[in-house]
């Protein structure tokens, strides 16, 4: 494997951004407490397979790491200074999990075509189903953060303490469900971006993501809108970041067909991973751990619990 590297320039403002690029086979699969230093990433998990069984699948077809120093910005939708895609090029984005049945069918699309996403879960919803959100990362997804309850954060009756408690408690949530941080990537829920966070994850290392092609699948009726939707404007734009829900029930529903889709119109897949982790803070860490339901022990002796009454 032939590793490259590009250094892409940013604004004064913000630090310089490197992308690692590194080819991969088409069809492999391959107190401030708010600055904590950022270290080097451990290893992700090991995908649940290590060879791609579908010879046509559409697979990879580069993996790229992305270094979040001063809060990089993603996605044309509401960021115009860094374009790491080429041509003909995909990144698959999926919000709001880990849910049920959808989550698990995105995750069977995915692999049946040997390929890779980034998974943006909801804090509440990773404590409730930590099971799935390690299935995501077992499958060698990349895992980021979507906020603690995805709140508006642009609501104005929200403080600022207020928006980067849902920002921090998110990440939290999803350390809990995974045993580990997951990468400093987010997005912020309804591509609401308020300026004051946009700051704040410059100081905090995390890259924000928006999109280049929104699905609209939580709007979709069945799943071949959703299909419709992404072709006709990936046919237009020639590339982009894909916004989809796996909390939806029809997206997992059109994933196969539109992987498919995308694999007959020449589109292929950039996996995206992270050059360091995300240090969470441990006030969040503890506010999510003492929300929790925990199972009660019970201490009374067992013969004032269960009497035998006929033998």
């Amino acid at each position: 494997m032939r590793i490259t590297t590009a250094v892409i320039p940013l604004a004064a403002a913000i630090s310089m951004l490197a992308i690692q690029t590194a080819a991969a086979q088409k069809a492999a699969p391959s107190a401030n407490p708010a600055t904590p230093a950022a270290t080097p990433a451990p290893p992700p998990p090991a995908p649940a397979t290590s060879a791609c069984a579908n010879p046509n699948a559409l697979g990879v077809s580069r993996v790229v790491a992305i270094n979040t120093t001063g809060g990089p910005g993603f996605g044309f939708e509401h960021f115009k200074q860094l374009d790491f895609l080429r041509d003909k090029e995909v990144v698959l984005t999926f919000d709001d999990g880990p849910w049920p049945v959808n989550t698990p069918a995105v995750i069977k699309a995915l692999d049946e075509e040997c390929t890779k996403a980034i998974f943006f879960p909801i804090g509440k919803h990773a404590t409730w189903h930590p099971e799935i959100l390690k299935s995501v990362a077992a499958h060698g997804h990349t895992i980021g953060s979507h906020t603690w309850s995805h709140a508006n954060l642009n609501n104005k009756k929200l403080t600022d303490d207020q928006r980067k408690a849902e920002i921090e408690k998110g990440i939290s949530a999803v350390k809990w469900a995974l045993g580990y941080s997951p990468a400093p990537f987010i997005r912020f829920p309804a591509l609401q971006h308020p300026p004051s966070m946009v700051t704040y994850m410059g100081e905090r290392n995390i890259a924000m993501w928006s999109c280049d092609v929104d699905s609209f699948d939580f709007k979709a009726r069945n799943a071949r809108k959703i299909v419709e939707t992404v072709m006709n404007k990936l046919d237009k734009t020639g590339k982009g970041i894909i916004l989809m829900h796996d909390f939806q029930k029809h997206t997992g529903e059109a994933l196969p067909e539109l992987l498919k889709r995308l694999k007959a119109g020449g589109y292929k897949v950039v996996e995206v991973k992270a050059k360091t982790k995300l240090e969470s803070i441990a006030q969040y860490d503890e506010e999510v751990v003492k929300g929790l339901k925990q199972p009660v022990v019970n201490s009374r002796p067992l013969s004032s619990v269960v009497e035998t009454i006929s033998q």
